[in-house]
Parts: structure tokens; C-alpha cells; sequence
């Protein structure tokens, strides 16, 4: 009865372009302390070998909200995970997994053999993410990430061979 009366959010994960700009540099300020500009963004979406992925919460009460976004770099038959972000109040919720299950889907239908990222060593939620995806650490960039406190950390590279 309750679902009757207030029905979940459906979630969409669609194309985002550069006239999102600004909501992408939102999310990712609010997930990261060294955070990307909407012109940094809007750069990004409009080279050819990146494309961006949204996910929205469209709920019946309020207009479609994006939520979380991936951006991806395909290169000959490799692609490189530029950023992943999920605004803070809607982490915990599987939305970053449903993102990069997407993107990877995506990369799959576009014949590209192997994905790469780099994560934060210290991020162990995302670090778990990309393991249980298939990730392996393949290298390690030492003082990669510049922090407001205390020494600088690392970066784990990481490739999930997708054929």
C-alpha cells in the first residue's frame, strides 16, 4: 500500500552532455577535495573519444534529479575511467555499481579489450568496488593524490581485461 502511495524513485542512466556541465562539477566537488570545473567538464564532453554517462532519480513528487555520473575515455581498444562520482546522499545505494556496470556494458559493445582506472589507495569502498567488478591493480602511483593534511597518497592503476 505504501508503494501505491509513494512510489520509489525510478532510476535512469542516460548520456550527459556538456550543457550538464555545471551539475557534473556539483557532484564531483562534493565527492572529491581537488575537484574538476564545469569548463573542465564541459571540455570533456566534447571530445570525441569521451563519453559521460548520468544517473537520475526521477521521482513523482520532484523533476528529475542527477545523482551520479561516470566519464570515460576510449582510446583504439583501451578506455581509461576519468572520474565516478555519486552526490553524497545517495551513496551506499549501489548507484556508483550500476554506473560502471553500464559504462562497462557499453565498452563491451564497443569491442575495447581492456578498462583502466586509478583510485585513491586510501578509498577502500571504491577499492572494493572495482575489485568485486573484476579490477586487478596492475600498478601504483606513490604521492599521486595531494591532500589538504598529511602526506600525499597513493593511486592504485587498476585493468579489467573486458575480452
Amino acid at each position: 500500500m505504501i508503494d501505491f502511495l509513494f512510489p520509489r524513485p525510478r532510476i535512469v542512466i542516460e548520456a550527459v552532455g556538456p550543457d550538464e556541465a555545471d551539475a557534473l562539477a556539483d557532484i564531483h566537488a562534493e565527492a572529491f577535495s581537488r575537484s574538476w570545473s564545469a569548463d573542465d567538464f564541459a571540455a570533456l564532453s566534447g571530445d570525441r573519444r569521451v563519453f559521460s554517462l548520468g544517473l537520475r532519480r526521477h521521482s513523482t513528487f520532484w523533476p528529475p534529479r542527477l545523482v551520479g555520473f561516470v566519464l570515460v575515455r576510449v582510446a583504439a581498444d583501451e578506455a581509461e575511467i576519468l572520474s565516478i562520482a555519486v552526490h553524497g546522499a545517495s551513496r551506499g545505494r549501489g548507484h556508483g555499481r550500476l554506473l560502471m556496470d553500464e559504462a562497462l556494458r557499453r565498452l563491451y559493445r564497443e569491442r575495447v579489450e581492456s578498462c583502466f582506472l586509478e583510485v585513491d589507495r586510501d578509498n577502500r569502498t571504491a577499492v572494493g568496488l572495482y575489485e568485486s567488478l573484476g579490477f586487478e591493480t596492475v600498478g601504483e602511483r606513490k604521492s599521486y593524490y595531494r591532500r589538504d593534511e598529511g602526506p600525499a597518497g597513493a593511486a592504485l592503476v587498476m585493468r579489467l581485461k573486458l575480452r
